[in-house]
């Protein structure tokens, strides 16, 4: 006999319709899945014979042949799982041969015949709904993440025994229509700005990197807050929009990364890899290409601490994600594209020793030893950050905790980060939505035109600071942002004045 059911296969974020064939016949016994299935589905064998055994049915002694659609693609996963076990039951005849046509099934199979959560699954639905198919089977543990596909209609299961009645129509299970909802769940709380004692002007450049989305280096002794700084940038930025946590919870879905209870990512996401990260971990790949640690920082913050111990090699990876704000992860037989809009911050001491330029201690390092540590970070990656701020030793009445909170804390910034990006959104409310650091040169061109004075001024600046295209393109960028949270429509001299301060140490990095 033969059968067939739906189910999905998975290539980055995009998901393609996948018809699961299964062919009985008699002859020696044996199982065989076809279709470039790797060993995940291979062993699906094993599961799926226990499962069936002990839900009651019985795996009957004849050759079995399982066939994934299309045959030319290379499928992977575990939610391949019980789409296989009900075709084998129809093909059996263990279960009526008329199953939903449009019904997609998803589910990992324990042993004991339970169906578990699966990784993915919300890319899966939304690509499937594209394409037509919007009646969906789902393990229980993934309904809440389910239900963020708004207008698919759902039937969640916890066994094997359970589907089969379903499809068979023994007993029916309710179809929950998704609203595209889910409830967020309470969030972390963020650390405020106030914690954080002088640098008042590290904390102008945070508020202008969040404003418009541009890159951050912190240069600094030990100890003096830089990471303080990045853990509390997310706290600043602007509430995600629907979208944006529909993108990241795809990809957050995928990677295998939600919470427990919270389906849907609401909070800008953070990360920190330690240093030692590879570049497939922090870019992404492997031998089943997955998102990495820029792609899950996707509308939020990439902090890299110490960031002259990663491997030059890992860092220069970082050079064409920041320009096009996605990866393309390319394989023999499968291409994957991964968005990573993400905003990088990153923290480094001027020295190995750390105390290069300190007032108070002495740096240990030659010249040649802080040239060579300081030349871990490539020219061409520095050049591709927009903003360069050194944190210097502060006072023991700035530290004092019993003094005055400081006017700068999240609040204060925030209302200067809001105000930028609705000036934003108005500058692009007939197109696209872009923020100010991912302005194109035509952009630039239009939106930020430099009057005679600020022209000047920024024509000796590139002769002196030996500047490069892209270093002058990026310095109006973080100008037009400067003018966007003042609430000025043209850039000033004080705007540009500001951005030039913002360019690599000499003191440095020569």
């Amino acid at each position: 006999m033969y059968a067939k059911i739906l189910t999905a296969s998975l290539y980055g974020l995009e998901a393609e319709i996948s018809r699961v064939e299964l062919d009985s016949e008699s002859g020696l016994p044996g199982f065989s899945v076809v279709g470039l299935a790797n060993q995940s589905i291979k062993e699906a064998k094993e599961r799926i014979h226990s499962a069936v055994m002990n839900c009651g049915y019985s795996f009957p002694p004849c050759r079995i042949t399982v066939n994934l659609m299309p045959a030319g693609r290379r499928k992977k996963g575990s939610h391949y799982d019980l789409a296989i076990a009900l075709g084998l039951l129809m093909c059996t005849g263990q279960i009526p041969l008329t199953p939903d046509e449009d019904i997609a099934c998803f589910g990992e199979l324990s042993l004991d015949g339970g169906v578990k959560g699966v990784e993915g699954l919300l890319p899966m639905m939304t690509g499937l709904m594209k394409l037509g198919i919007g009646r969906f089977m789902v393990p229980a543990e993934n309904l809440a993440e389910a239900t963020l596909v708004k207008g698919a209609e759902i039937v969640s299961v916890m066994s094997l025994s359970e589907a089969a009645d379903h499809l068979s129509g023994f007993r029916r299970l309710p179809f929950v229509t998704a609203d595209g909802s889910a409830a967020p769940g309470g969030g972390r709380e963020l650390p405020d700005f106030s914690d954080i004692r002088g640098q008042e002007a590290v904390k102008r450049a945070a508020q202008l990197a969040a404003a418009g989305r541009h890159g951050l280096l912190m240069i600094g002794p030990p100890g003096i807050g830089k990471s303080m700084v990045g853990k509390r940038i997310p706290g600043i930025m602007p509430p995600m929009s629907y979208e944006e946590m529909l993108d990241v919870t795809r990809i957050y879905s995928v990677a295998g990364e939600l919470r427990a209870g919270r389906p849907l990512v609401t909070e800008r996401p953070y990360r920190a890899p330690h240093h030692s990260l590879s570049a497939a971990s922090l870019t992404g790949g492997g031998s089943r290409p997955g998102p990495g640690e820029i792609s899950l920082a996707h509308c939020g913050v990439l902090f890299l601490d110490e960031l002259p111990e990663f491997s030059a090699h890992t860092l220069d990876n970082l050079r064409q994600p920041l320009e096009d704000g996605e990866v393309s992860i390319i394989r023999v037989s499968e291409k994957c594209v991964f968005p990573c809009d993400f905003m990088l911050v990153a923290a480094m001491n001027p020295c190995r020793c750390g105390w290069y330029g300190d007032p108070v201690k002495s740096c240990s390092c030659s010249d040649s030893d802080r040239k060579r540590y300081v030349s871990r970070v490539s020219g061409p990656l520095l050049d591709r950050i927009d903003i360069h701020v050194v944190m210097e030793r502060i006072d023991y009445e700035q530290l004092d905790i019993g003094g005055a909170a400081s006017p700068l804390d999240s609040a204060a910034l925030r209302a200067g980060v809001e105000k930028a990006e609705a000036a934003q959104k108005e500058r692009f409310r007939d197109g696209g939505f872009k923020h100010n650091g991912r302005l194109s040169p035509a952009e630039i061109k239009r939106y930020c035109a430099l009057d005679s004075e600020c022209g000047e001024i920024m024509k000796e600046a590139y002769a002196r600071l030996n500047l490069s295209a892209r270093s002058y393109h990026r310095i109006l960028r973080v100008a037009r942002t400067a003018a966007d949270i003042e609430g000025s429509g043209d850039i000033r001299a004080r705007h540009l004045l500001e951005a030039l301060s913002y360019r690599m140490p000499e003191k440095y990095f020569s």
